[in-house]
C-alpha cells in the first residue's frame, strides 16, 4: 500500500487499479468473468465450468477514519442457514437485472442500515467464484464518518471495523486446511484480528484485492 498519501489521492490510487462500473455488467451475464476462486490454493479441482452459478455482489466498505482507512465487516447470525457465525462483508444474491454495486448498496442498506448515499463507489474488485456455487463481485466503495449503522438481527449478529492495513499485509495471513459441506478436503486463507477470524471467501476476496492493488498475478498466490 501506498504510504503518505493524503485521503484523496489514496481514493485515486485504489480506484484506479479496480475494473469500472461499466454498464454491461448485469445479473446472469457474470460467469465468464471469474478469475480467483476458493480453490486457487490446489485443494481439488472446481466445479464443471459448465455448471450454473449464482450471482452475488459484496460491498467492501472503507471507512475514513483519522487513523487511516478500516474495513466494515460482519459476524453473521447464528440463526442462518449456513455459514453461520462466519465474518462476512454485507452482501447477497443479486435480483434480475441488478448490476454487482446496485446490489451491494441494496444488501448492505438491508443487512447493516448504511445508506446508499453515504458510500462513494470506486470501482470492482476481482470476481470471486465460491465453492459452495456462488460467483461473488465485491464493490469497493468509501464512507466517510459519522454514520449509524443498525445490524438486522435476523442476518447479522455483529458489526465491527479491522484496519484496511492489517488486511492488505500479506504477512498476516495463513492457509489452513478443513473440510467443505461436501466433505472435501480444501485449503483456504485465514487471518485473525483481535478475537476475530476471518476465513474463506471473505479472506480469499481480501486477499485478492491486495494482490490487484500491489499489481501481483491473480493466479498461483502462495501462502503468508
Amino acid at each position: 500500500m501506498k504510504a503518505g498519501l493524503t485521503p484523496a489521492d489514496l481514493r485515486d490510487w485504489i480506484s484506479a487499479r479496480l475494473d469500472p462500473l461499466d454498464e454491461s455488467w448485469a445479473c446472469g451475464d457474470w460467469g465468464e468473468r471469474e478469475t480467483r476462486s476458493d480453490f486457487d490454493l490446489g485443494q481439488g479441482p472446481p466445479p464443471p465450468d459448465g455448471a450454473p452459478l449464482k450471482d452475488a455482489a459484496v460491498l467492501v466498505a472503507l471507512v475514513e477514519r483519522p487513523a487511516g482507512l478500516s474495513v466494515i465487516l460482519t459476524r453473521r447470525a447464528d440463526t442462518l442457514r449456513s455459514h453461520t457465525g462466519q465474518v462476512a462483508f454485507p452482501g447477497g444474491r443479486c435480483d434480475p437485472g441488478e448490476t454487482p454495486w446496485a446490489t451491494a448498496l441494496r444488501e448492505a442498506h438491508e443487512e447493516i442500515g448504511l445508506e446508499p448515499s453515504q458510500v462513494t463507489l470506486a470501482g470492482l474488485s476481482s470476481p470471486y467464484r465460491t465453492g459452495t456455487g456462488y460467483h461473488v463481485v465485491p464493490v469497493v466503495g468509501f464512507v466517510t464518518p459519522p454514520f449509524t449503522l443498525s445490524p438486522n438481527p435476523d442476518e447479522v449478529a455483529d458489526i465491527f471495523e479491522t484496519p484496511f492495513l492489517f488486511l492488505m499485509d500479506p504477512a498476516n495471513y495463513e492457509q489452513r486446511q478443513g473440510k467443505s459441506p461436501a466433505g472435501e478436503e480444501r485449503r483456504f486463507y485465514a487471518i485473525t484480528w483481535e478475537d476475530r477470524l476471518v476465513w474463506g471467501a471473505t479472506a480469499g476476496m481480501l486477499r485478492a484485492l491486495h494482490d490487484r492493488l500491489e499489481g501481483e498475478p491473480p493466479k498461483g498466490v502462495s501462502g503468508g
